[in-house]
Protein backbone atom coordinates (compact mmCIF):
# COMPACT_ATOMS: atom_id res chain seq x y z
CA UNK A 1 0.00 0.00 0.00
CA UNK A 2 1.22 3.50 -0.86
CA UNK A 3 0.29 6.18 1.66
CA UNK A 4 1.04 9.90 1.72
CA UNK A 5 0.83 11.49 5.17
CA UNK A 6 0.51 15.23 5.78
CA UNK A 7 2.19 16.00 9.07
CA UNK A 8 3.70 18.45 11.50
CA UNK A 9 4.54 18.56 15.17
CA UNK A 10 4.77 15.78 17.76
CA UNK A 11 1.32 14.32 16.94
CA UNK A 12 2.27 14.01 13.29
CA UNK A 13 5.61 12.43 14.17
CA UNK A 14 3.98 9.83 16.42
CA UNK A 15 1.39 9.00 13.77
CA UNK A 16 3.87 8.42 10.95
CA UNK A 17 6.01 6.38 13.32
CA UNK A 18 2.94 4.28 14.11
CA UNK A 19 2.16 3.77 10.44
CA UNK A 20 5.76 2.74 9.82
CA UNK A 21 5.73 0.26 12.72
CA UNK A 22 2.37 -1.21 11.67
CA UNK A 23 3.62 -2.49 8.31
CA UNK A 24 7.16 -3.20 7.15
CA UNK A 25 5.86 -3.32 3.58
CA UNK A 26 4.25 0.13 3.68
CA UNK A 27 5.39 2.61 1.03
CA UNK A 28 5.09 5.83 3.06
CA UNK A 29 5.81 9.39 2.01
CA UNK A 30 5.50 12.18 4.57
CA UNK A 31 4.88 15.74 3.39
CA UNK A 32 5.88 18.04 6.23
CA UNK A 33 4.83 21.53 7.22
CA UNK A 34 7.59 24.15 6.87
CA UNK A 35 5.51 27.16 7.93
CA UNK A 36 7.16 27.15 11.36
CA UNK A 37 10.71 27.21 9.93
CA UNK A 38 12.65 30.28 11.03
CA UNK A 39 16.12 31.75 11.37
CA UNK A 40 17.56 31.92 14.89
CA UNK A 41 21.13 32.81 15.86
CA UNK A 42 21.87 32.91 12.14
CA UNK A 43 20.79 29.28 11.74
CA UNK A 44 17.90 27.97 9.67
CA UNK A 45 15.74 25.82 11.93
CA UNK A 46 13.02 23.45 10.66
CA UNK A 47 11.26 22.18 13.79
CA UNK A 48 8.58 19.97 12.19
CA UNK A 49 10.95 18.37 9.69
CA UNK A 50 13.50 17.65 12.40
CA UNK A 51 10.92 16.22 14.82
CA UNK A 52 9.58 13.84 12.19
CA UNK A 53 13.01 12.79 10.92
CA UNK A 54 14.40 12.26 14.43
CA UNK A 55 11.33 10.21 15.36
CA UNK A 56 11.49 7.96 12.30
CA UNK A 57 15.23 7.52 12.83
CA UNK A 58 14.78 6.52 16.49
CA UNK A 59 16.75 9.60 17.56
CA UNK A 60 13.97 11.66 19.18
CA UNK A 61 13.79 12.48 22.86
CA UNK A 62 10.96 10.20 24.14
CA UNK A 63 10.15 12.51 27.05
CA UNK A 64 9.61 15.74 25.10
CA UNK A 65 8.75 14.34 21.67
CA UNK A 66 11.08 16.92 20.12
CA UNK A 67 14.86 17.30 20.15
CA UNK A 68 17.43 14.51 20.33
CA UNK A 69 17.82 11.44 22.48
CA UNK A 70 20.64 11.71 25.05
CA UNK A 71 21.13 15.36 24.14
CA UNK A 72 23.90 17.53 25.59
CA UNK A 73 23.47 21.18 26.52
CA UNK A 74 27.00 22.62 26.61
CA UNK A 75 26.32 25.04 23.74
CA UNK A 76 23.04 26.24 25.22
CA UNK A 77 24.59 26.69 28.68
CA UNK A 78 27.43 28.78 27.28
CA UNK A 79 25.00 30.81 25.20
CA UNK A 80 23.08 31.73 28.37
CA UNK A 81 26.31 32.58 30.17
CA UNK A 82 27.19 35.01 27.39
CA UNK A 83 23.79 36.66 27.55
CA UNK A 84 22.57 35.24 24.25
CA UNK A 85 18.95 34.58 23.32
CA UNK A 86 17.92 31.50 25.27
CA UNK A 87 14.17 31.38 24.67
CA UNK A 88 14.54 28.66 22.02
CA UNK A 89 16.42 25.59 23.23
CA UNK A 90 19.06 24.07 20.95
CA UNK A 91 20.99 21.04 22.16
CA UNK A 92 24.48 20.07 21.04
CA UNK A 93 23.41 17.28 18.65
CA UNK A 94 20.55 19.37 17.31
CA UNK A 95 22.99 22.22 16.70
CA UNK A 96 24.93 20.13 14.20
CA UNK A 97 21.75 19.62 12.16
CA UNK A 98 21.04 23.36 12.04
CA UNK A 99 24.61 24.32 11.19
CA UNK A 100 24.96 21.85 8.32
CA UNK A 101 21.51 22.68 6.93
CA UNK A 102 22.28 26.42 7.04
CA UNK A 103 25.63 25.89 5.31
CA UNK A 104 24.05 23.92 2.49
CA UNK A 105 21.15 26.34 2.08
CA UNK A 106 23.65 29.21 1.83
CA UNK A 107 25.29 27.36 -1.06
CA UNK A 108 21.95 27.34 -2.87
CA UNK A 109 20.98 23.73 -2.23
CA UNK A 110 17.19 23.18 -1.96
CA UNK A 111 15.73 22.09 1.35
CA UNK A 112 14.24 18.94 -0.21
CA UNK A 113 17.68 17.69 -1.24
CA UNK A 114 19.12 18.43 2.20
CA UNK A 115 16.26 16.57 3.92
CA UNK A 116 16.76 13.59 1.60
CA UNK A 117 20.48 13.47 2.37
CA UNK A 118 19.97 13.83 6.13
CA UNK A 119 17.40 11.01 6.08
CA UNK A 120 19.93 8.83 4.27
CA UNK A 121 22.51 9.53 6.96
CA UNK A 122 20.00 8.81 9.72
CA UNK A 123 18.77 5.63 7.94
CA UNK A 124 15.17 6.81 7.68
CA UNK A 125 13.57 4.23 5.38
CA UNK A 126 10.58 6.31 4.32
CA UNK A 127 10.48 9.41 2.13
CA UNK A 128 10.29 12.75 3.94
CA UNK A 129 9.51 15.83 1.84
CA UNK A 130 9.14 19.47 2.86
CA UNK A 131 5.89 20.91 1.57
CA UNK A 132 7.89 23.42 -0.49
CA UNK A 133 11.47 24.46 -1.14
CA UNK A 134 10.34 28.10 -1.03
CA UNK A 135 10.19 29.84 2.33
CA UNK A 136 6.73 30.15 3.91
CA UNK A 137 6.22 31.74 7.33
CA UNK A 138 3.16 31.12 9.49
CA UNK A 139 2.03 34.37 11.11
CA UNK A 140 -0.26 34.27 14.14
CA UNK A 141 -2.47 37.36 14.30
CA UNK A 142 -3.14 38.07 17.99
CA UNK A 143 -5.32 40.49 19.93
CA UNK A 144 -2.59 41.60 22.33
CA UNK A 145 0.54 41.78 20.17
CA UNK A 146 -0.63 42.02 16.57
CA UNK A 147 1.17 39.77 14.12
CA UNK A 148 3.65 37.31 15.63
CA UNK A 149 5.88 34.81 13.90
CA UNK A 150 4.84 31.29 14.82
CA UNK A 151 7.84 30.58 17.05
CA UNK A 152 7.39 33.89 18.87
CA UNK A 153 3.81 32.87 19.63
CA UNK A 154 4.48 29.19 20.30
CA UNK A 155 7.78 29.24 22.19
CA UNK A 156 8.65 32.77 23.30
CA UNK A 157 5.13 33.65 24.46
CA UNK A 158 4.12 30.05 25.26
CA UNK A 159 0.83 30.24 23.27
CA UNK A 160 -0.68 32.73 25.72
CA UNK A 161 -1.84 35.49 23.30
CA UNK A 162 -5.41 35.32 22.00
CA UNK A 163 -5.78 34.30 18.35
CA UNK A 164 -7.62 36.35 15.73
CA UNK A 165 -6.47 34.66 12.52
CA UNK A 166 -3.50 33.21 10.65
CA UNK A 167 -1.47 34.23 7.60
CA UNK A 168 1.15 32.36 5.58
CA UNK A 169 3.70 34.83 4.31
CA UNK A 170 5.29 33.78 1.03
CA UNK A 171 2.64 31.18 0.27
CA UNK A 172 1.70 32.72 -3.08
CA UNK A 173 5.25 32.27 -4.34
CA UNK A 174 5.59 28.71 -3.07
CA UNK A 175 5.18 25.54 -5.07
CA UNK A 176 5.15 21.88 -4.04
CA UNK A 177 8.64 20.52 -3.43
CA UNK A 178 10.03 18.02 -5.95
CA UNK A 179 8.42 14.64 -5.39
CA UNK A 180 5.30 15.97 -3.67
CA UNK A 181 2.97 15.84 -6.67
CA UNK A 182 4.33 12.49 -7.90
CA UNK A 183 3.88 10.89 -4.48
CA UNK A 184 0.27 12.05 -4.31
CA UNK A 185 -0.49 10.82 -7.82
CA UNK A 186 0.86 7.36 -6.95
CA UNK A 187 -0.75 7.12 -3.49
CA UNK A 188 -3.58 4.75 -2.64
CA UNK A 189 -4.74 7.16 0.08
CA UNK A 190 -3.83 10.36 1.90
CA UNK A 191 -3.65 10.52 5.70
CA UNK A 192 -3.93 13.83 7.52
CA UNK A 193 -2.09 13.21 10.78
CA UNK A 194 -3.37 14.37 14.19
CA UNK A 195 -1.44 17.61 13.80
CA UNK A 196 -2.75 21.11 14.50
CA UNK A 197 -5.16 21.84 11.61
CA UNK A 198 -4.54 25.59 11.70
CA UNK A 199 -0.76 25.81 11.83
CA UNK A 200 0.56 22.37 10.82
CA UNK A 201 -1.80 21.19 8.08
CA UNK A 202 -3.29 24.39 6.62
CA UNK A 203 0.13 25.69 5.48
CA UNK A 204 0.56 22.49 3.43
CA UNK A 205 -2.94 22.66 1.96
CA UNK A 206 -2.46 26.33 1.03
CA UNK A 207 0.61 25.76 -1.15
CA UNK A 208 -0.61 26.72 -4.65
CA UNK A 209 -1.67 23.74 -6.80
CA UNK A 210 -1.51 21.39 -3.82
CA UNK A 211 -5.22 20.83 -3.25
CA UNK A 212 -5.92 20.20 -6.93
CA UNK A 213 -3.63 17.17 -6.82
CA UNK A 214 -5.64 15.64 -3.98
CA UNK A 215 -8.77 15.28 -6.09
CA UNK A 216 -10.02 11.72 -6.57
CA UNK A 217 -7.88 10.44 -3.69
CA UNK A 218 -9.44 8.98 -0.53
CA UNK A 219 -8.36 11.30 2.28
CA UNK A 220 -8.60 10.25 5.93
CA UNK A 221 -7.97 12.64 8.84
CA UNK A 222 -7.12 11.69 12.42
CA UNK A 223 -8.50 14.10 14.99
CA UNK A 224 -5.92 15.88 17.20
CA UNK A 225 -8.70 16.71 19.67
CA UNK A 226 -10.03 14.15 22.15
CA UNK A 227 -12.89 14.94 24.49
CA UNK A 228 -12.70 18.62 23.59
CA UNK A 229 -9.02 18.92 24.48
CA UNK A 230 -5.78 18.93 22.51
CA UNK A 231 -3.54 15.97 23.15
CA UNK A 232 -0.59 18.36 22.90
CA UNK A 233 -0.26 21.97 21.85
CA UNK A 234 -2.74 24.84 21.43
CA UNK A 235 -5.20 23.45 18.85
CA UNK A 236 -8.21 23.39 21.22
CA UNK A 237 -7.32 26.87 22.51
CA UNK A 238 -7.17 28.15 18.93
CA UNK A 239 -10.60 26.71 18.09
CA UNK A 240 -12.12 28.34 21.19
CA UNK A 241 -10.56 31.75 20.51
CA UNK A 242 -11.82 31.64 16.93
CA UNK A 243 -15.35 31.10 18.24
CA UNK A 244 -15.53 27.37 17.51
CA UNK A 245 -16.23 24.50 19.88
CA UNK A 246 -13.04 22.42 20.13
CA UNK A 247 -14.06 18.88 19.22
CA UNK A 248 -13.50 16.10 16.71
CA UNK A 249 -16.65 17.40 14.99
CA UNK A 250 -15.01 20.81 14.51
CA UNK A 251 -11.95 19.07 13.05
CA UNK A 252 -14.23 17.22 10.62
CA UNK A 253 -15.84 20.52 9.63
CA UNK A 254 -12.38 22.06 9.16
CA UNK A 255 -11.53 19.42 6.54
CA UNK A 256 -15.09 18.96 5.24
CA UNK A 257 -14.30 19.88 1.63
CA UNK A 258 -11.51 17.34 1.20
CA UNK A 259 -11.81 14.35 3.53
CA UNK A 260 -13.82 11.17 3.04
CA UNK A 261 -13.39 9.84 6.58
CA UNK A 262 -12.13 10.83 10.00
CA UNK A 263 -10.70 8.75 12.83
CA UNK A 264 -12.00 9.86 16.23
CA UNK A 265 -11.33 8.62 19.73
CA UNK A 266 -13.64 6.11 21.41
CA UNK A 267 -14.71 8.73 23.96
CA UNK A 268 -16.01 10.93 21.11
CA UNK A 269 -18.33 8.28 19.73
CA UNK A 270 -21.33 10.51 20.52
CA UNK A 271 -20.15 12.86 17.73
CA UNK A 272 -20.32 10.15 15.07
CA UNK A 273 -23.90 10.89 13.96
CA UNK A 274 -23.20 14.61 13.45
CA UNK A 275 -20.02 13.78 11.54
CA UNK A 276 -22.02 11.41 9.34
CA UNK A 277 -24.41 14.26 8.52
CA UNK A 278 -21.45 16.16 7.05
CA UNK A 279 -21.00 13.37 4.52
CA UNK A 280 -17.86 12.17 6.33
CA UNK A 281 -17.47 8.60 7.58
CA UNK A 282 -16.36 8.43 11.24
CA UNK A 283 -14.25 5.56 12.56
CA UNK A 284 -13.59 5.31 16.28
CA UNK A 285 -10.64 3.73 18.06
CA UNK A 286 -8.08 4.70 20.69
CA UNK A 287 -6.11 7.60 19.21
CA UNK A 288 -4.19 8.64 22.33
CA UNK A 289 -0.60 7.56 21.69
CA UNK A 290 1.03 7.24 25.11
CA UNK A 291 3.38 4.41 24.13
CA UNK A 292 5.11 2.84 21.14
CA UNK A 293 2.48 0.09 21.24
CA UNK A 294 -0.28 2.72 21.08
CA UNK A 295 1.36 4.23 17.99
CA UNK A 296 1.63 0.86 16.28
CA UNK A 297 -1.96 -0.08 17.14
CA UNK A 298 -3.33 3.20 15.83
CA UNK A 299 -1.21 2.88 12.70
CA UNK A 300 -2.58 -0.63 12.12
CA UNK A 301 -6.17 0.51 12.73
CA UNK A 302 -5.76 3.35 10.24
CA UNK A 303 -4.22 1.09 7.59
CA UNK A 304 -6.97 -1.53 8.07
CA UNK A 305 -9.60 1.18 7.72
CA UNK A 306 -7.97 2.55 4.57
CA UNK A 307 -7.83 -0.95 3.12
CA UNK A 308 -11.59 -1.31 3.65
CA UNK A 309 -12.23 2.07 2.01
CA UNK A 310 -10.14 1.55 -1.09
CA UNK A 311 -11.47 -1.98 -1.61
Amino acid sequence: MKIVALAGGVGGAKMVDGLSRASSALDLTIIVNTGDDFTHLGLRICPDIDTICYTLAGLANPDTGWGRLDEGWHFFSELKTLGGEDWFQIGDKDLATHIERTRRLSEGQPLSRIVRDFCGRWKVKHTVLPMSDQSVATIVCTKEYGDLSFQDYFVRKKCTPSIKSFKFDGINNAEPAPGVVDSIEQADAIVICPSNPWVSIDPILNVPNFLSNLEEKPIIAISPIIGGKSVKGPAAKMYSELGLQPSALSVAKHYKEIIKAIVIDNQDLSLAEDINLLGIMPFNTNILMKSIEDRRNLGQDVLNYIDRIIR
